[in-house]
């Protein structure tokens, strides 16, 4: 697709009936002789010219006349970019309008009200597997994969030949590596309906997962022939071409993804660290303010940032531990921003910073019980730290639990407790000569 159509995918052909059109459904408005299908003709025309506002007026028109023409409702959400548009909206009251405005506030990133109002809505259509997808959708995008899971495990009970919404699915899928589910999903689709875009990205997803990623692009390019505007399929095929080390294709379909919604954050994620593989550090900052702009909540996006404000070439520590800092207030479930801002802490000489840094991920590892390099440098870190400080009863505490360990750490954690024996006077301490080799 990308070959046939430029590098952007998109066609230079123009539509030459658009002012004609125009102008005949123009008069036909003003007289008064339009229907509501004639107006969201014209509300399309004016989109395509360009002239957004009066889109906006005449679909708004259109829906309020005939508020069951879905069609209607998604061109104005597409016209919808900010919450000021919304607001500014004149619709008529209509359950048609609620389902609008659940569908913008997903497109505007407002999670928790969309999910608000396809749960209202759900008390009305309580049957709806459109809506239990939708509500998938809103909790997919919360991060709440395990409550996704169960919606789409049911979901497949009740209908069990769904395509639509299954790539969601997929995805969770994927990010949970759940190989023997997307293998069976995968199979499932492909025997339901081999031909649908939703199906290749399904099987798309089960080879990149299996690290087969020249196949898994066969299926994502497969995806853009059946629909060239599959905003999932170049953004996922983007993140292949990441694996692959082709960064110049990967960038060309993360632009293509852009092209098609600004508002995709994980296009603009791609895109960072596809410059950042091409060792373009200020390119990559400039994506990844925009993937921030747009999911501030994401833990991901900021240590990406952060990690590239780290790199050589710019070594802008300050910055990268604010970044850091909103990492860790997001839900950093992989635990890296806590250890990285010890880490910065302790490389520009802020010691007690470091040793709150240290403690609160202490605090992490053993609330989840996992071991590993990083407990040793916090233990170590702290010890010395409080060493430092004459403050031996805690200092003690963290040599004590080194000595469970084999490493180096074990000798450093005795060498300390001799200083500390030392350093206090009629202070009584552990007997150091008879602790075990």
């Amino acid at each position: 697709m990308i070959e046939l159509e430029g590098p952007l995918g998109k066609s230079d052909a123009v539509n030459h009936e658009l002012v004609s059109l125009e102008r005949e459904l123009s008069t036909l408005r003003k007289n008064g002789t339009v229907d509501p299908f004639g107006l969201y003709l014209y509300g399309l025309v004016l989109k395509e010219k360009g002239s957004e506002n009066l889109a906006r007026t005449v679909l708004v028109e259109s829906v309020n006349s005939y508020p069951w023409n879905w069609n209607a409702w998604t061109e104005l959400q597409s016209l919808c970019t900010t919450i000021d548009i919304l607001n500014s909206l004149n619709l008529n009251n209509h359950w048609m309008k609620d389902f609008f405005l659940a569908s913008v506030y997903q497109e505007l990133r407002m999670h928790n009200e969309s999910l608000g109002k396809y749960e209202y809505l759900q008390g009305t259509f309580s049957f709806s597997n459109y809506i239990q997808a939708q509500i998938a959708k809103a909790q997919y995008s919360l991060r709440e994969f395990e409550q996704v899971e169960i919606i789409f495990d049911e979901l497949l009970r009740n209908d069990p030949y769904r395509v639509e919404d299954m790539d969601m699915y997929s995805n969770v899928l994927y990010a949970k590596e759940c190989f023997s589910a997307l293998s069976y999903l995968a199979h499932r689709v492909f025997l339901t309906d081999k031909y649908r875009p939703e199906s290749c990205c399904i099987i798309g997803n089960y080879y990149s997962l299996k690290g087969q990623h020249e196949k898994s692009v066969v299926y994502f390019r497969r995806a853009l022939k059946l629909n060239k505007n599959y905003l999932s399929a170049w953004t996922l095929m983007g993140h292949e071409y990441v694996e692959m080390k082709n960064t110049p294709a990967a960038v060309d379909a993360y632009r293509r993804a852009v092209d098609i919604n600004p508002c995709d954050y994980r296009a603009w994620y791609g895109l960072g660290q596809a410059y950042e593989m091409m060792f373009m550090p200020y390119y990559a900052l400039h994506y990844f303010r925009k993937s921030v702009f747009l999911q501030p909540n994401d833990s991901r996006l900021w240590i990406a940032m952060a990690q590239c404000y780290e790199t050589d070439q710019l070594q802008m520590l300050e910055d990268a531990i604010k970044c850091y800092k909103r990492a860790a207030n997001c839900n950093d479930t992989e635990a890296i921003a806590l250890h990285q801002l010890a880490k910065l802490s302790k490389e520009l000489k802020r010691s007690e910073e470091a040793a709150f840094y240290y403690k609160k991920d202490l605090e992490r590892m053993e609330a989840e019980e996992r071991e590993g390099p990083n407990m040793v440098e916090a233990l170590l870190f702290l010890a010395t730290y409080y060493k430092s400080q004459k403050r031996f009863e805690e200092a003690e505490i963290y040599c004590t639990r080194l000595l469970d360990y084999t490493g180096p750490e074990k000798e450093t954690a005795k060498s300390l407790l001799r200083g500390m024996r030392k350093a206090q006077s009629g202070f009584p301490s552990m007997d150091i000569e008879h602790l075990p080799p």
